[in-house]
């Protein structure tokens, strides 16, 4: 067995399944520290990928999943800065999380995401990085980055498109609403449901089921059903930067990092 342990995350192999749970309060969110340590798994995979047929990505985090990008984070940085100056280091952060999705997307193995709770934002687009979602019956997804004027910016769109009909796709890009894991399973987004709290264990016994098959075969199918849309998502980012300079959308933020709800990404 190897492991690493990370401010973040840690990562495991054990049995030919990598594990990598994310492990940051409250619920995951996605800043330069978490963005760091996802770098260092997506460079560790190098070595990983050879010992191993799967990859599990989970939560240690009762709140859920992951709730997304660390908006606070991202505001207060953006307010050290003229409006001039705040899309050049947004745009450097998209792509560094970009380039750690797409790496995840294109590994070798067969991966599977474990999620339970809060899936929103940047969180559900991790998820929809996997070849596979197993999500605990009280998952919810969604998109709430309408709400603050913007659009998803790790890589939704264009995997949402990838995976889901149209109106879907348009459905949770354009009302915000969130969806619970029978509906995501019904749309062809979550390929199995789990009872409470069991979402991991039944992607371990997925992932054991996976060691059965030859892995360059498993391989080959991956990327002729799941090729990675390199344009769209550069478009994506360009879109994403575009919208941020908007007042609007400091407004917006201002707001949400003012609030005194626990949770107020939450619809």
């Amino acid at each position: 067995m190897t492991s690493e342990k990370r401010k973040t995350l840690s990562w495991s192999n054990e049995a030919g399944a990598i594990e990598m749970v994310l492990e940051r309060e409250p619920c995951n969110e996605i800043g330069t520290a978490m963005l760091a340590d996802l770098e260092a798994f997506a460079t560790a995979l190098d070595s990983l990928e050879p010992q191993a047929h799967a990859l599990i990505i989970s939560s240690a985090r009762k709140e859920g999943f992951c709730a997304g990008a660390d908006l606070r984070e991202l505001y207060f940085e953006s307010q050290k800065r003229t409006p001039g100056e705040r899309v050049a280091p947004l745009r450097d952060f998209l792509e560094r999380i970009h380039r750690v999705a797409s790496r995840i997307d294109d590994s070798r193995l067969t991966t599977i995401a474990a999620v339970h709770g809060v899936t929103f934002g940047g969180g559900f687009e991790l998820a929809l990085v996997c070849d596979l979602i197993v999500a605990d019956k009280m998952t919810r997804f969604c998109f709430p980055e309408l709400r603050l004027g913007l659009i998803p910016g790790f890589g939704g769109i264009p995997r949402l498109k990838r995976d889901l009909g149209n109106a879907v796709v348009r459905d949770l890009l354009l009302t915000g609403r969130s969806i619970n894991a029978a509906k995501a399973q019904a749309v062809g987004l979550v390929s199995q449901v789990a009872g409470e709290g069991d979402a991991l264990r039944v992607a371990r016994a997925t992932a054991a089921q996976l060691a059965k098959f030859d892995r360059h075969t498993s391989t080959a199918a991956k990327r002729f059903i799941k090729p990675i849309p390199h344009e769209e998502l550069r478009r994506e980012i360009d879109l994403f930067c575009e919208l941020f300079a908007r007042p609007a959308v400091q407004e917006g933020l201002r707001k949400f990092v003012e609030s005194t709800e626990a949770m107020p990404y939450l619809p």
